[in-house]
Protein backbone atom coordinates (compact mmCIF):
# COMPACT_ATOMS: atom_id res chain seq x y z
CA UNK A 1 0.00 0.00 0.00
CA UNK A 2 1.15 3.25 -0.65
CA UNK A 3 1.55 5.88 2.06
CA UNK A 4 -1.35 6.63 3.63
CA UNK A 5 -0.56 9.83 4.78
CA UNK A 6 0.72 10.72 0.65
CA UNK A 7 -2.56 9.70 -0.15
CA UNK A 8 -4.51 11.91 2.00
CA UNK A 9 -2.90 14.90 1.48
CA UNK A 10 -2.93 14.28 -2.11
CA UNK A 11 -6.61 14.24 -1.66
CA UNK A 12 -6.63 17.61 0.28
CA UNK A 13 -4.80 19.37 -2.67
CA UNK A 14 -7.27 17.61 -5.55
CA UNK A 15 -9.89 19.48 -2.87
CA UNK A 16 -8.02 22.34 -3.40
CA UNK A 17 -7.50 22.04 -7.17
CA UNK A 18 -11.53 21.61 -7.48
CA UNK A 19 -12.32 24.67 -5.85
CA UNK A 20 -10.45 26.55 -7.75
CA UNK A 21 -11.29 25.46 -11.06
CA UNK A 22 -14.57 26.34 -10.34
CA UNK A 23 -14.38 29.18 -8.96
CA UNK A 24 -12.09 30.86 -12.04
CA UNK A 25 -14.34 29.22 -14.39
CA UNK A 26 -17.51 30.76 -12.17
CA UNK A 27 -19.43 27.37 -12.84
CA UNK A 28 -18.96 23.62 -12.30
CA UNK A 29 -20.07 20.65 -10.04
CA UNK A 30 -17.77 21.09 -6.69
CA UNK A 31 -20.52 19.17 -4.45
CA UNK A 32 -20.43 15.14 -5.81
CA UNK A 33 -16.41 16.47 -6.81
CA UNK A 34 -15.09 16.95 -3.23
CA UNK A 35 -17.17 13.51 -2.59
CA UNK A 36 -15.72 11.46 -4.42
CA UNK A 37 -12.02 12.79 -3.82
CA UNK A 38 -10.82 9.98 -1.81
CA UNK A 39 -11.86 7.35 -4.39
CA UNK A 40 -10.37 8.83 -7.41
CA UNK A 41 -6.75 9.57 -5.17
CA UNK A 42 -7.40 5.84 -3.96
CA UNK A 43 -7.90 5.24 -7.81
CA UNK A 44 -5.64 6.64 -9.72
CA UNK A 45 -2.66 6.48 -6.65
CA UNK A 46 -2.90 3.00 -5.57
CA UNK A 47 -5.60 0.56 -6.87
CA UNK A 48 -5.04 0.76 -10.55
CA UNK A 49 -2.48 -0.34 -12.95
CA UNK A 50 -2.43 2.03 -15.48
CA UNK A 51 -0.16 4.30 -17.96
CA UNK A 52 -0.01 7.75 -18.09
CA UNK A 53 1.46 7.33 -22.34
CA UNK A 54 -2.16 6.88 -22.79
CA UNK A 55 -3.61 4.35 -25.28
CA UNK A 56 -7.45 3.87 -26.37
CA UNK A 57 -7.28 0.38 -26.54
CA UNK A 58 -5.30 -0.22 -23.37
CA UNK A 59 -3.79 -3.11 -23.43
CA UNK A 60 -2.04 -4.78 -19.93
CA UNK A 61 -3.91 -2.06 -18.23
CA UNK A 62 -6.86 -0.67 -16.14
CA UNK A 63 -9.32 1.28 -17.53
CA UNK A 64 -11.67 3.49 -15.40
CA UNK A 65 -14.70 5.43 -16.87
CA UNK A 66 -16.39 8.57 -15.40
CA UNK A 67 -20.25 7.66 -16.33
CA UNK A 68 -21.10 10.42 -14.26
CA UNK A 69 -19.16 12.99 -16.21
CA UNK A 70 -20.49 16.25 -14.36
CA UNK A 71 -17.97 15.95 -11.67
CA UNK A 72 -14.90 16.30 -14.05
CA UNK A 73 -13.51 18.50 -11.84
CA UNK A 74 -12.32 15.83 -9.47
CA UNK A 75 -11.27 13.11 -12.25
CA UNK A 76 -8.93 16.17 -14.66
CA UNK A 77 -7.15 16.83 -11.31
CA UNK A 78 -6.38 13.40 -10.29
CA UNK A 79 -5.31 12.87 -13.70
CA UNK A 80 -3.07 15.54 -14.37
CA UNK A 81 -1.61 15.11 -10.77
CA UNK A 82 -0.82 11.93 -12.04
CA UNK A 83 1.06 12.79 -15.09
CA UNK A 84 -1.19 12.52 -17.64
CA UNK A 85 -1.43 16.36 -19.19
CA UNK A 86 0.22 19.07 -16.86
CA UNK A 87 -1.28 20.49 -14.03
CA UNK A 88 -1.31 23.68 -15.66
CA UNK A 89 -3.82 23.31 -17.59
CA UNK A 90 -6.43 22.80 -15.11
CA UNK A 91 -6.09 26.49 -15.17
CA UNK A 92 -8.11 26.13 -18.16
CA UNK A 93 -11.29 23.95 -17.18
CA UNK A 94 -14.71 25.24 -19.03
CA UNK A 95 -12.55 27.61 -21.21
CA UNK A 96 -13.36 28.15 -24.33
CA UNK A 97 -11.48 25.52 -27.28
CA UNK A 98 -10.04 24.07 -23.46
CA UNK A 99 -9.86 20.08 -23.98
CA UNK A 100 -11.38 20.64 -19.43
CA UNK A 101 -14.59 21.12 -20.19
CA UNK A 102 -17.29 21.48 -17.70
CA UNK A 103 -18.32 17.40 -18.74
CA UNK A 104 -15.39 15.50 -20.37
CA UNK A 105 -15.02 15.36 -24.26
CA UNK A 106 -12.92 13.54 -26.59
CA UNK A 107 -12.78 15.90 -29.99
CA UNK A 108 -9.98 17.82 -28.49
CA UNK A 109 -8.37 14.54 -27.36
CA UNK A 110 -7.21 14.78 -23.68
CA UNK A 111 -5.05 11.43 -22.48
CA UNK A 112 -7.32 9.38 -19.70
CA UNK A 113 -10.87 10.36 -21.12
CA UNK A 114 -12.24 7.42 -23.52
CA UNK A 115 -15.84 8.81 -23.95
CA UNK A 116 -17.31 11.67 -23.28
CA UNK A 117 -19.66 11.67 -20.52
CA UNK A 118 -22.52 13.60 -18.78
CA UNK A 119 -25.21 12.19 -20.21
CA UNK A 120 -26.34 10.40 -16.98
CA UNK A 121 -26.93 6.08 -17.50
CA UNK A 122 -24.65 5.93 -20.45
CA UNK A 123 -21.22 4.98 -18.71
CA UNK A 124 -22.03 1.73 -17.73
CA UNK A 125 -22.98 0.20 -20.48
CA UNK A 126 -19.17 1.75 -22.11
CA UNK A 127 -17.26 0.22 -19.36
CA UNK A 128 -19.25 -3.44 -19.93
CA UNK A 129 -18.31 -2.68 -23.43
CA UNK A 130 -14.83 -2.42 -22.66
CA UNK A 131 -14.41 -5.39 -19.89
CA UNK A 132 -15.88 -7.74 -22.88
CA UNK A 133 -12.86 -6.49 -25.45
CA UNK A 134 -10.67 -7.39 -23.00
CA UNK A 135 -11.87 -10.92 -22.18
CA UNK A 136 -11.97 -11.59 -25.77
CA UNK A 137 -8.51 -10.20 -26.25
CA UNK A 138 -7.09 -12.51 -23.04
CA UNK A 139 -6.57 -9.37 -21.17
CA UNK A 140 -7.03 -9.77 -17.81
CA UNK A 141 -6.95 -6.00 -16.69
CA UNK A 142 -10.05 -4.52 -14.88
CA UNK A 143 -12.44 -2.08 -15.96
CA UNK A 144 -13.36 0.28 -13.27
CA UNK A 145 -16.25 2.58 -13.69
CA UNK A 146 -18.55 5.35 -11.40
CA UNK A 147 -21.84 6.36 -11.22
CA UNK A 148 -23.73 8.79 -9.29
CA UNK A 149 -27.08 7.64 -7.22
CA UNK A 150 -29.11 9.64 -8.73
CA UNK A 151 -27.75 7.83 -12.13
CA UNK A 152 -29.50 4.86 -10.89
CA UNK A 153 -32.59 6.71 -11.23
CA UNK A 154 -31.84 6.13 -15.67
CA UNK A 155 -33.20 3.20 -17.13
CA UNK A 156 -30.72 2.23 -19.18
CA UNK A 157 -28.75 1.54 -15.90
CA UNK A 158 -30.59 -1.55 -14.99
CA UNK A 159 -30.67 -2.85 -18.73
CA UNK A 160 -26.70 -2.68 -17.97
CA UNK A 161 -27.20 -4.81 -14.78
CA UNK A 162 -28.93 -7.20 -16.43
CA UNK A 163 -26.77 -7.58 -19.82
CA UNK A 164 -23.67 -7.91 -17.37
CA UNK A 165 -24.79 -10.39 -14.83
CA UNK A 166 -26.23 -12.73 -17.73
CA UNK A 167 -22.92 -12.61 -19.65
CA UNK A 168 -20.71 -12.70 -16.72
CA UNK A 169 -18.59 -9.59 -16.59
CA UNK A 170 -16.54 -10.70 -14.07
CA UNK A 171 -13.72 -7.92 -14.52
CA UNK A 172 -15.66 -4.94 -13.67
CA UNK A 173 -16.09 -3.18 -10.70
CA UNK A 174 -18.15 -0.69 -10.59
CA UNK A 175 -19.04 1.90 -7.96
CA UNK A 176 -21.62 4.17 -6.51
CA UNK A 177 -21.35 7.55 -5.40
CA UNK A 178 -24.20 7.32 -2.41
CA UNK A 179 -24.20 10.44 -1.27
CA UNK A 180 -27.79 11.03 -0.90
CA UNK A 181 -28.14 13.76 -3.19
CA UNK A 182 -29.08 15.04 -6.51
CA UNK A 183 -29.19 18.34 -8.41
CA UNK A 184 -32.99 18.96 -7.56
CA UNK A 185 -32.92 17.56 -3.70
CA UNK A 186 -32.28 14.26 -1.69
CA UNK A 187 -33.05 11.55 -3.73
CA UNK A 188 -35.57 10.25 -1.17
CA UNK A 189 -37.78 13.34 -1.82
CA UNK A 190 -36.90 13.47 -6.08
CA UNK A 191 -37.21 9.40 -6.75
CA UNK A 192 -36.16 6.92 -3.82
CA UNK A 193 -33.81 4.04 -4.61
CA UNK A 194 -34.93 1.98 -2.50
CA UNK A 195 -33.43 -1.38 -1.17
CA UNK A 196 -30.32 -0.38 -3.13
CA UNK A 197 -28.08 -3.81 -1.68
CA UNK A 198 -31.09 -5.85 -2.95
CA UNK A 199 -32.16 -4.54 -5.66
CA UNK A 200 -28.34 -5.13 -7.36
CA UNK A 201 -27.95 -8.58 -5.84
CA UNK A 202 -31.24 -9.28 -7.36
CA UNK A 203 -29.89 -8.47 -10.67
CA UNK A 204 -26.80 -11.07 -10.16
CA UNK A 205 -23.81 -8.83 -8.60
CA UNK A 206 -21.75 -9.15 -6.10
CA UNK A 207 -22.57 -6.21 -3.26
CA UNK A 208 -19.65 -4.61 -1.36
CA UNK A 209 -20.28 -2.38 1.03
CA UNK A 210 -17.93 0.99 1.61
CA UNK A 211 -19.65 2.83 4.69
CA UNK A 212 -17.63 5.90 4.21
CA UNK A 213 -16.40 6.78 1.06
CA UNK A 214 -14.43 9.86 2.54
CA UNK A 215 -12.07 7.86 4.84
CA UNK A 216 -9.19 6.98 2.59
CA UNK A 217 -7.78 3.54 4.60
CA UNK A 218 -11.65 2.48 3.91
CA UNK A 219 -11.63 3.55 0.31
CA UNK A 220 -8.22 1.78 0.05
CA UNK A 221 -9.15 -1.55 1.89
CA UNK A 222 -12.97 -1.73 0.08
CA UNK A 223 -11.31 -1.39 -3.26
CA UNK A 224 -9.09 -4.44 -2.37
CA UNK A 225 -11.56 -5.94 -1.19
CA UNK A 226 -14.03 -5.70 -4.60
CA UNK A 227 -10.45 -6.62 -6.79
CA UNK A 228 -10.25 -9.93 -4.32
CA UNK A 229 -14.02 -10.77 -6.11
CA UNK A 230 -13.39 -10.61 -9.77
CA UNK A 231 -12.84 -13.78 -11.89
CA UNK A 232 -15.74 -15.49 -9.94
CA UNK A 233 -18.51 -15.11 -12.57
CA UNK A 234 -20.47 -11.87 -11.16
CA UNK A 235 -19.56 -8.11 -11.89
CA UNK A 236 -19.13 -5.96 -8.60
CA UNK A 237 -20.62 -3.42 -7.33
CA UNK A 238 -19.20 -1.11 -4.12
CA UNK A 239 -22.16 1.20 -2.41
CA UNK A 240 -19.96 3.97 -0.89
CA UNK A 241 -21.48 6.48 0.36
CA UNK A 242 -20.29 9.65 0.90
CA UNK A 243 -20.85 13.21 1.72
CA UNK A 244 -21.46 15.61 -0.62
CA UNK A 245 -19.15 19.19 -0.39
CA UNK A 246 -17.21 16.74 2.07
CA UNK A 247 -13.66 18.52 3.19
CA UNK A 248 -15.41 22.25 3.01
CA UNK A 249 -18.54 23.10 5.74
CA UNK A 250 -20.67 24.88 3.84
CA UNK A 251 -20.86 22.32 1.36
CA UNK A 252 -21.01 19.34 3.39
CA UNK A 253 -24.06 17.53 3.00
CA UNK A 254 -26.32 19.48 0.52
CA UNK A 255 -27.62 19.19 -3.09
CA UNK A 256 -27.25 23.02 -3.16
CA UNK A 257 -23.55 22.71 -4.29
CA UNK A 258 -24.30 19.83 -6.63
CA UNK A 259 -23.73 22.37 -9.44
CA UNK A 260 -22.72 25.63 -8.45
CA UNK A 261 -19.38 27.54 -7.91
CA UNK A 262 -18.28 29.61 -5.09
CA UNK A 263 -18.04 33.38 -5.12
CA UNK A 264 -14.42 34.83 -4.44
CA UNK A 265 -14.97 35.23 -0.56
CA UNK A 266 -16.91 31.81 -0.96
CA UNK A 267 -13.30 30.36 -2.16
CA UNK A 268 -10.96 31.81 0.18
CA UNK A 269 -13.41 30.57 2.98
CA UNK A 270 -12.67 26.91 1.76
CA UNK A 271 -9.74 27.25 0.86
CA UNK A 272 -8.74 28.33 4.12
CA UNK A 273 -10.26 24.91 5.30
CA UNK A 274 -7.69 22.93 2.65
CA UNK A 275 -4.08 22.96 3.58
CA UNK A 276 -1.70 23.81 0.47
CA UNK A 277 -0.23 20.26 0.27
CA UNK A 278 1.68 19.68 -3.07
CA UNK A 279 1.38 23.05 -4.86
CA UNK A 280 -1.50 24.65 -6.03
CA UNK A 281 -1.29 25.27 -10.32
CA UNK A 282 -0.90 29.41 -11.60
CA UNK A 283 -3.36 31.43 -12.88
Amino acid sequence: MANLELLKKTATQVRRDIIRMVSKAASGHPGGSLGCTEFFTALYFEIMNHDTSFSMEAKGEDVFYLSNGHISPVWYSVLARSGYFPVEELATFRCIDSRLQGHPTTHEGLPGVRIASGSLGQGLSVAIGHALAKKADGDDQLIYALTGDGELQEGQIWEALMFAAHYKVDNLIVTVDWNGQQIDGANDDVLSLGDLEGKWKSFGWEVVHLKDGNDMEQVLTTLQEAKALTGKGKPIVVLMQTEMGYGVDFMQGTHKWHGKAPNAEQTETALAQLEETLGDYPF
